[in-house]
């Protein structure tokens, strides 16, 4: 199977590593200046890259991905077991909550919050 890598544009690397080990509960698989990954199972895994340093990666044709710094550009959603404690420790580590865990109408018990550059947080598990 292939492996899937998502990729966050942050501003600060060291703050948001340190926030993704808080809230994931685990360390990340790789931690270098310019990128840090977090395997979320076998063939995902979320990274982290400066703003500046994709700005360099990619020049002048990618629009700044600062300017919309603070503002939910993606979402990660996240099945996990006990979506509380993940959102707990999220909130914790200085997200801004959004909603607590809710059932939605499509199956799931959510809960939402944002990182400090904008990223969507959603925390959920299937309603039984």
């Amino acid at each position: 199977m292939t492996k899937i890598h998502f990729i966050l544009y942050v501003k600060d690397q060291a703050h948001s590593t340190e926030f993704y080990m808080r809230v994931l509960g685990r360390q990340p698989s790789l931690n270098v200046p310019g990128m840090t990954e977090f395997a979320l199972s076998e063939n995902s895994v979320l990274g982290l890259m400066p703003e500046a340093g994709i700005k360099r990666l990619l020049g002048s044709r990618l629009p700044d991905p600062a300017r919309a710094n603070g503002i939910p550009r993606s979402e990660i959603y996240l099945f996990v077991e006990n979506p509380s404690t993940y959102f707990r420790r999220a909130l914790e580590a200085g997200a801004t909550g959004l909603s607590p865990l809710t059932d939605r109408d499509w199956g799931d018990r959510v809960a939402y919050c944002l990182d400090f550059d904008g990223h969507m947080l959603a925390f959920a598990e299937k309603i039984e």
